[in-house]
């Protein structure tokens, strides 16, 4: 057997491998030495490929498939400074648990450190943010070759798809030629539709002792919350919902944790416990004796600043298996279970006797804050306005993916609850405003309708994504918040302390004119400046196939203070609805 048999039958055996195991996307950024790896995947034909000419774009796109499909993505790059524009979304992917396998084609282990051109040191070249780093031998007519290459795809693909899921680098040297020969008899192996290697992953569970023990601690109390940041499983929304109701304990849902949107039973559900948590004296009258969170900490910062306010609250972090996301630094009790499990379970106990007043309190604090954040549509556009024009039109069964910085912020708090089946994305592992667009096209790539709120340094950062929109089809609706800069910086404190270079420094302005990228990418291009015209762009974009962009321009200084003005008039309301309570 030469060179080019060894190397045809190596590479497809691990592509078939891949595909036996479960993997069904690859996205592939054009090189030389990936040759093999490119030309095989591109061969096979039950694997679909993708091809992205920036890595740093086609990363975030894989992430974003994964989202979307809940299963492992692969991702291939030449050899050189290729595979490091990876690096941004795998750790956006470490952190938010979404499997990649990283495919990085490279130099043989003779042309290494020796300054050959285009050879860098790609060994764990991720560091800690993969689950698995192995250097494959290269392809060569040796006995157990099969076995050899097989076995490690089956690894890498559960390894990656296995909780906590996450990052596996694969990292091949391939010798010259690199043109594999698909012409071989029996290409794919022998043993087509058989996995070299077949995992079952198990679910935890507390056994009876602990629940019981878990149980007996929390009917102690009277006045407890369930609260829901984004969660990996997504199949523990109904039983969340069902011990909330149950207990008759309200239920602060993210906007990721999928409970605002869908047919579930949401009268438990309190969404705007942002707004009615950011002033102090409203925190002050509202202290939980427990707390027990599913998933990731809540996107609202006035939640986290009740959890450092409140330090002897009995505090539940649920981990479907592992892991510690906890950044207040109190006394916690770390559960290793499946969320679902653990609710049904709780559901067979007796339901504890809590403080029902509690849970009327949460809801009319809630309905009074809904009232306020969604009244007055008319007037002159603001980023909150657009969240709630957004909900209101926004197809049933379509993604929604929500970029950082503000954008999150006002859906969380101006996204309420709605029948309608909206998957809410957002890549919150590391928070960064880069990919974001990129990842909103990968979620596209399943057919669904997906409109992408994003504001403009994102944008900026990531056009080069929207070239894969000419190359696929792709629904999706941007609506560009464009408020010339960095529009959260006029919420900190460096906006209040008239901090010298504000505007160079923090509210970066950029002058920039986005219909000339509509117009590169051949979008649909809307620029609304009322309430009506907004609804009749997000309704026409959503009749119209392929890329659509509307641009709402807003001001910086006038957003912040109509927000400041909401969330006094939300404190002024709740303490009146206090004194009422206090005087009955």
């Amino acid at each position: 057997m030469n060179h080019t048999e060894s190397l045809t039958r190596y590479v497809a055996n691990f592509v078939d491998e891949l595909y036996q195991s479960g993997l069904r996307d690859v996205v592939i950024s054009p090189g030389s030495r990936s040759t093999p790896l490119a030309m095989t995947f591109a061969t096979y034909p039950h694997i679909t490929h993708w091809i992205n000419m920036d890595e740093r774009s086609a990363a975030f796109f894989a992430l974003g498939i994964a989202k979307q499909t809940q299963r492992p993505v692969a991702l291939v790059c030449t050899s050189g400074t290729a595979a490091a524009n990876y690096y941004p979304a795998v750790i956006e992917a470490y952190y938010s648990r979404v499997p990649l396998l990283i495919l990085t084609a490279d130099r043989p282990h003779e042309l290494r450190d020796v300054g050959a051109p285009q050879a860098i040191n790609q060994t764990k070249l991720y560091g800690d943010y993969v689950k698995w780093f192995h250097d494959m031998g290269l392809p060569e007519p040796i006995e157990g070759q099969v076995t050899y290459v097989r076995g490690k795809a089956a690894r890498a693909f559960h390894i990656a798809n296995t909780a906590n899921r996450g990052v596996v680098q694969l990292n091949f040297p391939f010798r010259e030629p690199l043109v594999p020969d698909f012409s071989m008899v029996d290409l794919w192996g022998l043993n087509q539709d058989i996995a070299h290697l077949d995992m079952t992953e198990g679910k935890k569970q507390l056994t009876d002792k602990q629940l019981t023990v878990l149980h007996d601690r929390i009917k102690q109390h009277e006045n407890g919350v369930i609260v829901c940041g984004l969660m990996e499983d997504q199949r523990a929304q109904e039983a969340i919902t069902a011990l909330a109701k149950f207990w008759g304990i309200p239920l602060f849902a993210d906007p990721l944790s999928q409970l605002r949107s869908g047919s579930h039973d949401k009268t438990q559900v309190i969404e705007s416990y942002d707004a009615i948590l950011k002033h102090q004296e409203t925190r002050d009258r509202l202290r939980p004796d427990f707390i027990i969170r599913f998933g990731a900490m809540p996107v609202s910062k006035p939640y986290t600043l009740w959890l450092k306010e409140n330090p002897n609250t009995d505090h539940y972090i649920v981990e479907e298996v592992e892991g510690y996301r906890e950044p207040i630094g109190h006394q916690s009790t770390i559960i290793h279970g499946e969320p679902k499990l653990l609710c049904e379970a709780l559901l067979h106990k007796e339901s504890p006797r809590f403080n029902q007043s509690w849970l009327k309190s949460w809801q009319e604090y809630n309905e009074i804050a809904v009232d306020i954040l969604a009244k007055k549509m008319s007037e002159t556009l603001t980023e909150g306005h657009v969240v709630n024009a957004i909900a209101k039109v926004i197809p049933d069964n379509s993604v929604f993916y929500v970029g950082n910085s503000m954008a999150i912020r006002d859906v969380d708090t101006f996204w309420f609850h709605t029948d309608k089946q909206i998957r809410i994305l957002a890549n919150r592992g590391a928070n960064g405003i880069d990919g974001v667009t990129s990842s909103a096209l990968g979620t596209a790539t399943s057919g669904k309708r997906v409109t992408l709120l994003i504001g403009d340094l994102s944008f900026f950062h990531d056009q080069n994504g929207l070239l894969l929109t000419k190359h696929y089809t792709m629904d999706i609706t941007i609506v560009l918040l464009n408020n010339n800069g960095g529009g959260i910086f006029s919420f900190l404190p460096q906006a209040k302390q008239e901090v010298p270079h504000f505007e160079a420094l923090f509210g970066t302005p950029m002058n920039l004119d986005f219909l000339h990228i509509a117009n590169l990418y051949q979008a649909s291009y809307y620029n609304p400046s009322d309430w009506d015209a907004l609804q009749s762009a997000l309704t026409d974009s959503y009749q119209i196939p392929g890329l659509s962009l509307i641009e709402v321009k807003t001001n910086r200084a006038e957003n912040a203070t109509w927000h400041e003005d909401k969330w006094k008039e939300i404190a002024e309301q709740l303490k009146g609805e206090s004194d009422v309570s206090d005087s009955e």
